[in-house]
Parts: C-alpha cells; sequence; structure tokens
C-alpha cells in the first residue's frame, strides 16, 4: 500500500464557522446603550449610579449614626429594587503619567525636568510592581414594566437562538421615551436619598457605561487598547 501524502489527509478536526453571528455579544443581555441608559434585549432599562466613596471611621459617632439613620430612611423610602456593586480593578493612571510628563517637557529648568520625568516613571514602576487596585461603587436602577417573566420553554429557546429581532428593536424604540421618564424619576430619587446620607452621587453617561461595560467584558483587552476619543465616538445610538 503507497504511503498516504500528508497533504492530502483528510483533517478530522472540525472546523468553525467563521461568522459575526458567532460572537459572545449575541449572547449578551444589552442591545444597546444610548441617553445615559442601558437598554437590555428583553426590554429593561438600567440606570447607574457612580457613588463615592465615605470614610465612615473617621466620622464622630454623632455623625456615623446620622449616616446610619439616613441610609434606613433612604431604604424604606424604595418601592423598587435597586443593586448595590462594588467593583475592583486595577488603577489605570495613563492619563495622569501622560499629563506629568507633559509637564516636565515643558519645564525650562533641566533639573526640575528631569525630576518631574523620574518622578513619573518612579510612579509608574510602583503602580506595576504593588499592583494597586481601585474600588468604585455602583448603585444600578431597574426598570421592568412590560418585561412578563419567561416559562422554562421561552427561556431554553432563548439560549439556543439569542439573536435579537427587528421587531423587537422597533418594540424597544417606541417604548423607550416613556419607560426613561420613569427611571429617570427612580434615578433622581435613588440619588436625592444617598445625598442626604452625605454621599456624593453622579449619573453615569453614555460614554461612561460604555467604557465601563467594555471594560468588564474585554478585562485584559481594554488595558492596552482604549475606545476612540468622543469626536470618533458614536454614543447616542450605540450598541455595545
Amino acid at each position: 500500500m503507497a504511503p498516504l501524502d500528508p497533504s492530502k489527509a483528510k483533517s478530522t478536526v472540525r472546523q468553525g464557522k467563521k461568522s459575526v453571528l458567532s460572537s459572545t455579544q449575541r449572547f449578551l443581555p444589552i442591545a444597546e446603550i444610548h441617553h445615559n441608559t442601558v437598554v437590555l434585549k428583553n426590554g429593561g432599562l438600567r440606570g447607574i449610579i457612580l457613588v463615592e466613596a465615605l470614610n465612615f471611621n473617621l466620622k464622630s459617632e454623632t455623625e456615623q449614626q446620622g449616616i446610619i439613620a439616613g441610609y434606613q430612611s433612604f431604604v424604606n423610602t424604595l418601592s423598587f429594587p435597586i443593586q448595590v456593586s462594588v467593583r475592583s480593578s486595577k488603577m489605570n493612571i495613563t492619563p495622569y503619567l501622560q499629563q506629568l510628563r507633559g509637564l516636565g517637557n515643558k519645564q525650562q529648568n533641566e533639573l526640575l525636568r528631569q525630576q518631574t520625568l523620574s518622578y513619573a516613571d518612579f510612579i509608574e514602576k510602583l503602580v506595576d510592581v504593588a499592583d494597586i487596585m481601585q474600588k468604585r461603587f455602583y448603585v444600578i436602577v431597574p426598570l421592568d414594566v412590560n418585561v412578563r417573566g419567561k416559562t422554562l420553554l421561552e427561556q431554553f429557546l432563548g439560549w439556543i437562538s439569542p439573536d435579537d429581532s427587528s421587531a423587537k428593536v422597533a418594540q424597544r424604540h417606541r417604548e423607550f421615551a416613556a419607560s426613561e421618564k420613569i427611571l429617570r424619576d427612580r434615578l433622581n430619587l435613588v440619588e436625592t436619598g444617598l445625598e442626604n446620607t452625605g454621599l456624593s452621587t453622579r449619573r453615569m453617561t453614555t460614554r461612561e457605561l460604555v467604557e465601563l461595560f467594555y471594560q468588564i467584558y474585554n478585562p485584559k483587552t481594554s488595558m492596552d487598547e482604549k475606545l476612540p476619543t468622543e469626536k470618533n465616538l458614536r454614543t447616542d445610538a450605540d450598541t455595545l
């Protein structure tokens, strides 16, 4: 029997279909992000509030009791669920280092210029070695007015065929204005309640939401590949 030519041997490895439809994005619950709102594929809306941390231990006993009482009062006023999320991520000091080196290069005094650049190099090495992390606190406010619970069969079919349809997109756009108003009222209520406890809050913008989910779903890539600037990134009706 003649030896088999390896170049003509049929591969037994099944080749995967190279298609855009096979991307992980198909299985994400997020349909699009616009008007400072996360729009889910099932029609639900999510607004996210960024909350600045408060050092509770540095407060006096009277201030601590006031904060606890204010937070208790805030929780009792809620008629809808909220989610509190804490995210730890590696600190990104690239903009700070760029600004620092820019100031150093503008120094007329050679000694000050070298010291500024050396300080920037030191901070960069320190962050890499120490692996300094930063914590961010988020409050997610949901709205699921027209969203009903799915049966087991509907959930199974959704797993098999997770693609979004044009009919769902059209329906979401028709209902967005009315639903977004209700969500905005909820966000205002939550922000007011948190600020009464002494916390600083701010609703995240469309750009910030896109960056947040980009970093969550691409933790390694986002460290090296940044999103385009504002003028190169359409944020009014962009999908994730």
